[in-house]
């Protein structure tokens, strides 16, 4: 007979033993104490060079086995071309990024024309090559503000590729006084 303890979803989660996921360090903001830096876009590289050895490893396969074994056939060939090809792309969208978030909201409050009060910014990517681009929304300086605009810079160069500016469409209403009545 076993107690409702063994029967629950979470029985024997809390050993040490347990595999938990978890963000690699360099993403982890929890524990990070100053500046958050966004990871660059350059490590894209890694993986597609490690493509690249395992297609050759696919190729010296094939040509040492092709002839005499069974196994091996021109599916390795196959293997390698594919392998080669998501390598080039995946090098080839590797961009190293020279403009932060902070010179970012710097290019779009000059784009904008007005004075900005609260700002974010947002890493996203473009194109086929999945080129960096922070996407700024930018809000006037007035309480409630009375403009917005969204702003995106490129990461690389710090062009400013589009920037768009209107009226505020949101509403926002004083909250109601709070009572002290029961």
């Amino acid at each position: 007979m076993t107690s409702d303890q063994d029967r629950s979803p979470t029985a024997g989660a809390s050993t040490p033993e347990a595999h938990r996921d978890e963000l690699p360090a360099d993403l982890d903001a929890s524990g990070y104490v100053g500046p958050y830096q966004f990871p660059d876009n350059s490590r894209r590289r890694i993986p597609g060079y490690l493509y690249l050895v395992i297609a050759a490893v696919c190729v010296g396969i094939w040509v040492a086995g092709h002839d005499s074994s069974p196994i091996v056939n021109e599916g390795w060939l196959w293997a390698a071309g594919l392998l080669t090809v998501v390598a080039a792309y995946s090098i080839s969208s590797g961009w190293r990024m020279h403009v932060d978030e902070k010179e970012a909201l710097v290019k779009a409050q000059q784009s904008v024309g007005f004075p900005v009060g609260h700002a974010s910014a947002q890493q996203v990517w473009r194109g086929l090559r999945s080129r960096p681009t922070w996407r700024v929304l930018c809000y006037s300086t007035e309480d409630p503000p009375e403009r917005r605009g969204l702003v995106l810079v490129d990461a690389i160069d710090g062009e400013v590729v589009e920037h768009m500016v209107e009226d505020n469409p949101e509403r926002w209403n004083a909250a109601p006084p709070v009572s002290d009545a029961p």
